[in-house]
């Protein structure tokens, strides 16, 4: 059996915590015996005020993450009330569904506000803090929606898969001072997902996406710049690679694509870039046969 995973000593500060999957991870981080910033703009001071009375550290922060100023202040408080920030869980998100023919620019900016630049707002901050402790654990909460779609969600994916790019880009500059950078595409059903995919997850339950969640933001894991899969009870790593291609002989044309689809798609030797600078790399080595 396995040494139980602790936070001790930690400090932990979760987005969008009081309530859904964000009050499920704040709650399980205490009783690891993490000390919890728990961040709500309506409910942090109820699971703030649960953890306390189950005999656990933790603080309400009500600001909210769709500003910047906002952003620095949560941070501002979890080094106040324990002296440095060492996980962070982008978590907070809402959602304004509709087609894209009748996406109003209003709900695109709220969903944006909250999602994309609510997590750049509270990250900036954090990652210096982390930098300066040479500790950290960033864990950024994407979807399948921006993964692979779903109609109705343009907004929302959008805001999604630019996470994406910012957690590969937190766990490339982190690396040097310690600091780690996933991402997670949880399916669970929460008051935010309710009424949403035909009742398909209805019966999943938030709690079984909290151990991969804690998992890639605990001492033990290894692991940064890669995207997991939780809800249900099943858990799969989603991958973004590039296929081997094909290399053309010279210029070529639109028509010569046309030929030589099926051996760009073939995915039978697929390839992880771990950055910008790989794939470029990537692609220079091959071209040079």
């Amino acid at each position: 059996m396995l040494d139980p995973i602790s936070f001790e000593g930690r400090v932990a500060l979760v987005t969008g915590a009081g309530h859904g999957l964000g009050r499920a991870y704040a709650l399980e981080l205490a009783r690891r015996g993490a000390q919890v910033v728990v961040n709500d703009v309506r409910d942090a001071s109820s699971v703030a005020d649960q953890i306390l009375a189950e005999g656990g550290n933790a603080i309400a922060s009500p600001h909210s993450v769709s500003s910047a100023d906002g952003g620095e202040r949560i941070v501002e408080e979890a080094v106040a009330a324990f002296g440095q920030v060492d996980v962070l869980i982008n978590n907070a998100g809402i959602v304004r569904d509709s087609s894209l023919a009748k996406l109003t620019t209003e709900n695109l900016d709220a969903v944006l506000d909250v999602h994309l630049r609510g997590s750049f707002n509270v990250t900036r901050p954090a990652f210096r803090a982390m930098k300066e402790h040479g500790y950290g654990r960033l864990l950024f909460v994407t979807s399948a929606s921006g993964l692979f779609g779903n109609f109705g969600q343009a907004n929302y994916a959008a805001a999604k898969m630019g996470l994406v790019g910012l957690a590969f880009t937190a766990a490339i500059e982190g690396a040097r001072y310690g600091i780690q950078s996933n991402a997670i595409a949880p399916l669970a059903h929460t008051a935010m997902t309710d009424g949403l995919f035909g009742g398909a997850i209805e019966d999943f339950d938030p709690e079984l996406v909290v151990p991969m969640a804690l998992y890639l933001v605990s001492e033990r894991c290894p692991l940064t710049h890669e995207i997991f899969s939780a809800g249900g009870g099943r858990f799969a790593r989603v991958i973004l690679g590039v296929t081997r291609g094909w290399i053309a002989d010279g210029r070529s044309a639109p028509e010569d694509i046309h030929e030589h689809l099926e051996e760009i798609r073939d995915d039978a030797e697929l390839t992880l870039p771990g950055s910008l600078a790989e794939e470029i790399e990537l692609a220079r080595s091959m071209l040079a046969g």
